[in-house]
Parts: C-alpha cells; sequence; structure tokens
C-alpha cells in the first residue's frame, strides 16, 4: 500500500511540475510555418497588432499580406525592411481586423529559399473604458459614402477624442496679483484642463478598424498624474517611420507596431504642448507649447496660453524657442471679438453658439479667447519648417497664418489687414491673381475675383512638390470678421496659396468646400494636405455637426480630384459622443511605416 501511495505522489508531482514547465514556456510556432510564434499585441497598446517572433533568423525580402474578410473586405500588403525586422525581433503584423481570426500570408526568403507561410491570428474585440450617460455609441462609429475603386487599398488614421466622464479635473494655479486681496484664493491660468480621452485608430476604405491605440496607453482618468493627462494631438510622420505627437506636459514617439519608442517630459518653463508636432529634416522636433510663470512687461506674472514654439533634439532638450508674444500683437483682437464663443477649438459650449466674445471687460487669465498674454489669443494650432530659409510658418487661429525666421522676424502674414500695427501691417500679403493683378479687398478681408482669406484655419502646411505654396484647412468662422445672419451661411474649404515673398503677394490657386455648404462646415479642428501619389487633396473636416444633439459630431475623411474636384473618397466618422469633435486625420504610408 505503501508503494502504491509513493507512486500515486511521484506521479502527481511529476504533473505539477510538466504543468508548471508548460505554463512558463512560450507560445509554440505555429504548424506548417517555418519561424516563431505569434504574439498579440506584443507592446500592450495596440490590440490589432501582432509580431510574428524570427527565433533568431534572418529572413529577408519580406511581405505581409493581412487577408480582407470575405465579400469585399481589403487586403493590406506591404514589405518589411530589415531595421523594422530587428527592432521588432521579428515580423510586425499591421491591420488585423478586431474580434476575428485573421488570415495573414507571410512570404520571405531564408537561407537562400523562398517560404510563404499562413497563419491565422484571433484578436480580441475592441473595448472603451471611459464611457458614460453621455454615450451614444461605445466606439466611433465610420461610414463609407463614397469610393472611387482605384482608392479601395487607402487606409486612413484619425486623431481624436472623447468627453471625459468627469471633465477635467487639474489646473494650473498662480501667483497673486498685486490688487488682489490678500484673503482671495490664488487664481488659475494657463490649459492644463484641456484634456480629452484619446481615440486614435486607422480605417480602411470599408469603415473597418484595422489599428488601434488604446487609450490606457498614454492616458489615464482616475488619478491625477498631469504627466498622464492632456489632449494627444498633432500626431505626425516622421522619416523613420514613426509618429510624433504631444499630449499635455509631453511628447511621444510610437510607431504602428504599437510601440511607444519615446515619452519626453516637458523641461522646467515649458507647459501645455497641443495640437501640433513637426519633425524637422535634422530630425529636431518643432512642438506648440507654452510659458511657465511669464513675467508680462507690467509686472503681472502668468501662465501663457498657445503662443510658444520650441526646438526639440530627440533627447527632449530645448534648442530654441519663439514667443510670439513679442514676435506678433497679443492685443490684436480683431478676430477675437467677433469669435462664437460656442466653439473655440476643443471648448464646445451649447449654451454660447452664436454669441461673440464681443468688447467686454478681459477675461480672467486662462484657458479663454481674450487679448493680452496670458488669454488665448494666438491659438497655435499648427507649425510647419521650411528648409529654404529656416523659417517655420504657424497658423494662429485668432490672428492669421505666418512665416517667422530664425532671427525671430516677420517674414510675411496671411491675413485681413484690419488691426495690424507696430510694423506688422507691412508684412501682409497682397493678394493677385493669376496674372499678377492687385486684388481689391476690404480690411475684414471681402475681396474681389473670388479670393479669400481663411478665418480660424487650421493646419498651415506647406506642399512639398510645389515651392511657395501652402495648403490650410479654412474652417471659416467669422468669415469677414463677422458672425452670419444664419448658421447655414458658414461653410469649410481645403484651399491652396501660392506666395511670392520677393512680391510679398499671395494668389489662392484651389479651392473646395464652399459648394457643400454648411453640411461640410466644420468650425473647430481639421486639416488639409495635397497627396502627390494620387493627385488629390486630403481633407479631414473634424467637426461636422458639432452642435447636433442627436448624433456623434462627424469626422469626414474627403479626397478631392485636383483638377476635376470629383469626390474620390469620403468616409463620415461618427464619434461616440455628440459634441465630441474629432482633431485631425491622415493618410498611412505604409512603406514609410514599416519599409526601412
Amino acid at each position: 500500500m505503501k508503494i502504491l501511495h509513493l507512486t500515486i505522489a511521484a506521479a502527481a508531482v511529476a504533473f505539477s511540475m510538466a504543468a508548471s514547465a508548460e505554463s512558463m514556456a512560450p507560445a509554440p510556432t505555429p504548424k506548417g510555418t517555418h519561424l516563431g510564434n505569434v504574439i498579440v499585441n506584443p507592446y500592450g497598446y495596440s490590440p490589432l497588432t501582432a509580431v510574428i517572433n524570427r527565433n533568431t533568423k534572418q529572413p529577408t525580402d519580406i511581405k505581409v499580406t493581412v487577408k480582407g474578410k470575405p465579400n469585399g473586405g481589403i487586403d493590406i500588403t506591404y514589405d518589411v525592411g530589415r531595421s523594422t525586422l530587428l527592432s521588432n525581433d521579428g515580423i510586425p503584423v499591421f491591420g488585423l481586423y478586431p474580434d476575428y481570426r485573421n488570415t495573414v500570408v507571410v512570404s520571405y526568403k531564408l537561407d537562400g529559399k523562398k517560404i510563404t507561410d499562413t497563419y491565422s491570428i484571433l484578436t480580441p474585440a475592441l473595448t472603451m473604458p471611459y464611457m458614460d450617460n453621455r454615450n451614444i455609441t461605445a466606439l466611433p462609429q465610420p461610414k463609407v459614402t463614397k469610393l472611387d475603386p482605384k482608392f479601395k487599398n487607402r487606409l486612413y488614421l484619425v486623431n481624436s477624442g472623447t468627453r471625459p466622464p468627469k471633465g477635467s479635473e487639474v489646473n494650473w494655479i498662480m501667483p497673486k496679483t498685486p490688487k488682489m486681496s490678500k484673503s482671495a484664493a490664488n487664481p488659475s491660468g494657463g490649459s492644463l484642463a484641456f484634456e480629452t480621452i484619446p481615440l486614435n485608430y486607422v480605417v480602411d476604405t470599408q469603415g473597418e478598424f484595422r489599428w488601434w491605440l488604446e487609450p490606457e496607453a498614454i492616458y489615464d482618468g482616475i488619478n491625477y498624474n498631469i504627466a498622464d493627462r492632456g489632449y494627444a494631438m498633432g500626431f505626425f510622420p516622421t522619416k523613420v517611420g514613426t509618429y510624433t505627437f504631444v499630449q499635455g506636459q509631453r511628447w511621444i514617439e510610437l510607431n504602428l507596431a504599437g510601440r511607444v519608442v519615446a515619452k519626453h517630459e516637458l523641461p522646467p518653463g515649458y507647459i501645455d504642448l497641443s495640437h501640433a508636432s513637426w519633425e524637422m529634416p535634422n530630425g529636431h522636433v518643432l512642438l506648440r507649447a507654452a510659458k511657465y510663470r511669464y513675467h508680462r512687461p507690467d509686472g503681472q506674472v502668468v501662465q501663457t496660453v498657445r503662443d510658444f514654439i520650441i526646438e526639440v533634439d530627440r533627447s527632449g532638450n530645448v534648442i530654441d524657442e519663439w514667443d510670439l508674444n513679442t514676435i506678433l500683437d497679443p492685443t490684436r483682437d480683431a478676430l477675437i471679438k467677433n469669435l462664437d464663443l460656442g466653439a473655440v477649438c476643443m471648448n464646445v459650449d451649447l449654451d454660447a453658439q452664436g454669441q461673440s466674445v464681443g468688447s467686454e471687460p478681459l477675461a480672467p487669465f486662462g484657458d479663454a479667447a481674450g487679448v493680452g498674454t496670458g488669454r488665448n489669443w494666438a491659438h497655435v494650432n499648427s507649425v510647419a519648417y521650411d528648409p529654404t530659409d529656416d523659417s517655420i510658418i504657424i497658423s494662429a487661429r485668432h490672428q492669421g497664418v505666418m512665416k517667422i525666421g530664425r532671427d525671430k522676424q516677420v517674414k510675411w502674414i496671411l491675413a485681413p489687414s484690419v488691426g495690424w500695427k507696430n510694423g506688422l501691417e507691412k508684412k501682409l500679403l497682397k493678394p493677385v491673381d493669376a496674372n499678377g493683378k492687385a486684388i481689391k479687398c476690404s480690411p475684414t478681408g471681402d475681396c474681389e475675383g473670388g479670393f479669400d482669406f481663411t478665418y480660424t484655419q487650421h493646419a498651415a502646411w506647406p506642399r512639398a512638390s510645389k515651392k511657395g505654396s501652402i495648403v490650410v484647412f479654412d474652417n471659416g468662422q467669422v468669415r469677414h470678421y463677422e458672425q452670419p445672419a444664419l448658421p447655414e451661411m458658414n461653410y469649410s474649404r481645403l484651399v491652396e496659396y501660392k506666395i511670392d515673398p520677393k512680391k510679398m503677394t499671395v494668389q489662392q490657386t484651389w479651392e473646395y468646400g464652399k459648394e457643400r455648404g454648411y453640411e461640410s462646415f466644420a468650425p473647430i479642428t481639421s486639416n488639409a494636405a495635397y497627396q502627390a501619389d494620387k493627385d488629390t487633396m486630403f481633407g479631414f473636416y473634424g467637426s461636422v455637426g458639432l452642435f447636433d444633439q442627436t448624433k456623434g459630431t462627424i469626422g469626414r475623411l474627403q479626397e478631392v480630384d485636383y483638377k476635376t474636384k470629383d469626390v474620390k473618397v469620403e468616409i463620415d466618422v461618427y464619434n461616440n459622443k455628440a459634441s465630441a469633435p474629432h482633431y485631425q486625420g491622415h493618410i498611412v504610408d505604409l512603406k514609410q511605416a514599416f519599409g526601412k
């Protein structure tokens, strides 16, 4: 009997050890394949990605195809370069469908032989961890309304967000002013409270999610760590295949494999990153920031709001800064006093729709539309670099579009003429037609000959393939510095200008959107960019239907033929809450992302 007991005990121990060893072992290589195992969501941030481990092997000439769903699904095919292979210790798989058993075909060479492996990869369903009674749906809802078959392989990155269930919970405290009562509480300032739940994803031309960044990867709405708050904005592709973006008190770099490459906290003295990042040819990055405890000429100390540009290296060191409070005129109020209080960037107030800022006494310091350092007088929402003259081009939503040199001198201003002074009026570009003939404009920008300026614009970016041209998303709020008689008279445009800096002239060379009227009006956010590969103008209308409480705000992805102005692609992405705008969109370049 003792022998039997010992035998059973030994068997139990052996089974336990075997089970323990099995639980500690990695997943095996799938049968019929020649590399390693498959890890879904390898970095914990992107559930629609995977990595096929290389098991120290050296595959070359790698091509990945994620097969589309039956009945019209879109195949996603891309090459994988050696640096991408080594950086992930395997082959990254991008473009998986959620909650689906995906078929993935990978071809490559190994030891001189051509090999094709087929994988079956199951993914989880997408989830939304932050919801409240305002939710219309759990996730955003893409709807394809128009598609030219020649564009079926397009992939679009949507940089978006939604309203936090508990609202904004953090803010900066500023020193008291000399005139304040000693018993008064310290005032707040800056834009630390500017935050939203990040929603960043890729959709295909069937309206399917093919990439998803988990909100928790970069955001924590439960705890009070300001480094994990803010608004993830300004996704911009780099030459090494990553994306940079800004988020409150830090800027981040990640790739489409789902790996967060770097997180850089702002150095002392700078705060409140939002809206824009831009990689320069030397690898440095331009960021739109603000200044901590800025000393105004009148002796008051404030946190500034969206009025600093900084250049940082890849270690996060600040190389240069542009203080717009000294470069431009923070007292110019030509647009601000007529601004619609219902929509100032992401600060949406339905009760104030149609009301203007007006000439009331100045608002307290902080994230409020108003003049003077310490208020949202500039609202810079884009910055770009022009290597031809080492200068930056910015979109200041509340002022206009301007180019500024390394010497911090304004080169030109694209805006109506009213309100400029102190020498800045000499920097205004003069509108001309295609023959170089001057176009007559009123001080508020009402021009003859079809020319128009931009109003509350976003994304003033140079067109790389056409020297001297910039493309801008003209939101069109307070066009000609006045509220329209009816809201339905508003419209937004994708617009291109050709600028001659020697003659100080500007020609409007292309536009689209006016003919669409109010149904495409995006009062805030949005972007536009020319696409050389298809000869189209891409536009993302980030806030269509912003004031409609019956459905989620629309982010409209659109490509328009440059020559004919025919719409080739249009996809409406409904956000999961009403009055929750999207920010911007981009066309995904898989060669740039994985081909290195």
